[in-house]
C-alpha cells in the first residue's frame, strides 16, 4: 500500500497546541511501524491562508469540498473558538460522510461540540471538555458522555482541549503507527518526563542494543 493522507482540518482561530503530537509523531518516521506510511494533508473550506490562534498562517493543500472518505485515512477535527460560534459546519458534514464510509474521525475541543450539535454524538460513546459544556449544544448523547481524557468508540475518538496526549496516543494506536511497545514508551516520555520510558523506547527499536 503507497503513503496515505491524514488530513488536518485547518481553519481561522484553530488551537495549534491540541494537534501537535498528533502531526509531529504522524509525519516523523522514526520507531512507526511502517515508515513514511503516512502524512499529514491540511484541508479547509477555502484555498486561502487561515491563522491559527498562535499567529501561524496555514496554506491548506486541499478544499475540503474536494475531499471524499476513500482519499484519507483519517481526519482530524482540532479545537478552535470558531466552534462555539456555530461556525465550521462544512467540516462536521464531511465527517458524518467519513463516519458513514468506515474511515475515523478524531475530534478535539471545540470540535466534539460541532460533532454534538450534528447529532453525531447521540449513539456514540465520547468525552469533551465537560459533561457540561456539551450540554449547551442540546445533543442527545449525553448518557454516553465518558469522563476520560480521551475515549474511542468505532471510527470516532473525542478528546478534551486539555488532553492532546491522549488525543495522539489514541491517533496513532487506530492508525497502528507504531509498534505497541513503541506506543506506550513514546505516551510514557512525554507524560511523565521519566528518561526510563526513553530508554524503554531504544530498546523497543533496538531490543538488542
Amino acid at each position: 500500500m503507497g503513503q496515505q493522507n491524514v488530513h488536518l482540518y485547518v481553519f481561522d482561530t484553530l488551537s495549534d497546541w491540541e494537534f501537535g503530537y498528533a502531526a509531529a509523531g504522524i509525519n516523523n518516521p522514526a520507531f512507526q511501524a511502517c515508515p513514511g506510511q503516512y502524512r499529514i494533508q491540511t484541508v479547509a473550506v477555502r484555498r486561502e491562508p487561515v491563522t491559527t490562534m498562535g499567529g501561524l498562517r496555514v496554506l491548506p493543500d486541499l478544499v475540503l469540498s474536494d475531499l471524499e472518505p476513500a482519499m484519507s485515512a483519517m481526519l482530524i477535527l482540532p479545537g478552535g473558538v470558531s466552534w462555539d460560534q456555530g461556525l465550521n459546519t462544512e467540516a462536521v458534514e464531511k465527517a458524518r460522510a467519513f463516519l458513514a464510509a468506515g474511515v475515523p474521525v478524531a475530534a478535539i475541543c471545540g470540535a466534539t461540540a460541532g460533532l454534538a450539535r450534528g447529532g453525531l454524538l447521540d449513539e456514540r460513546r465520547h468525552t469533551s471538555n465537560a459533561a457540561g459544556y456539551l450540554q449547551g449544544t442540546g445533543y442527545r448523547g449525553a448518557s454516553l458522555y465518558v469522563e476520560s481524557p480521551a475515549v474511542t468508540d468505532g471510527e470516532l475518538i473525542t478528546a478534551s482541549g486539555v488532553a492532546p496526549l491522549e488525543f495522539a496516543y489514541e491517533i496513532f494506536k487506530r492508525l497502528a503507527l507504531y509498534p505497541a511497545a513503541v506506543l506506550e514508551a513514546w505516551y510514557g516520555l512525554f507524560k511523565t518526563g521519566d528518561p526510563a520510558h526513553y530508554e524503554a523506547l531504544l530498546r523497543s527499536v533496538a531490543p538488542d542494543a
